[in-house]
């Protein structure tokens, strides 16, 4: 049985069409954010939603859910997504190697490592803190 990739998906936005950037290119370009965006009762920050509109939604709603279900009184949390190639792996941290929460998935689209931090019912990207 042979892998399918599908073509990357288009998106629109404000009458444009675009592709999804699974390379995450301005994702430096968030160092703050002007606005707060409520997923699954958890703010999420212009660069979180950037990263939910390029293709990462899932990675940031299965971070949500497990935080929401257990660990949303910790003060402050680490949300990494680690790429290995087709797989990658989700680590929720205390930020001081404490892991609260690993989840492995067998088959991720995913370009590139990410980090993210939680913080005041916040989920934002580790440039936006």
């Amino acid at each position: 049985m042979s892998k399918h990739r599908s073509m990357p998906e288009t998106r629109h936005t404000k009458g444009h069409a675009s592709e999804t950037d699974l390379y995450l290119r301005d994702i430096n370009s968030y160092t703050g954010s002007e606005k707060y965006y409520n997923v699954l009762g958890i703010y999420v920050t212009d660069g979180v939603k950037y990263i939910m509109d390029n293709g990462y939604s899932w990675f940031v709603t299965d971070a949500i859910a497990v935080i929401r279900a257990k660990l949303k009184n910790e003060g402050f949390l680490t949300v990494a997504l680690k790429n290995q190639s087709d797989m990658a792996t989700m680590e929720i941290t205390d930020g001081n190697g404490h892991v609260f929460y690993r989840q492995e998935y067998k088959w991720s689209d995913a370009k590139r490592n990410l980090t993210l931090f939680y913080a005041d019912n916040i989920l934002m990207l580790s440039g936006e803190y």
